[in-house]
């Protein structure tokens, strides 16, 4: 992994975000010493669907679902 000062860093900032977008990620150092690592994040595709209501019409959910337990939860008081 690469490591670059801070002075490096700002002069080439731009050009040091390229290659993490490419996965190259890099470290920023003070004096000699890492003090941040710079890697890529994962963002959604454009277009790519939602995990909400993935398992629509897969599961039921009983009627009584918050009632579920009842009475072992009014045992314990």
């Amino acid at each position: 992994m690469q490591t670059v000062n801070i002075h490096e860093a700002k002069t080439n900032l731009s050009s040091l975000l390229e290659e993490v977008q490419q996965g190259k990620p890099f470290v920023i150092a003070k004096a000699g010493r890492p003090i941040a690592r710079v890697t890529g994040i994962d963002v959604p595709v454009e277009g790519q669907t939602g995990r909400v209501g993935f398992l629509a019409g897969q599961i039921q959910v009983p009627e009584d679902f918050d009632r579920m337990g009842e009475q072992a939860i009014f045992s314990m008081f």
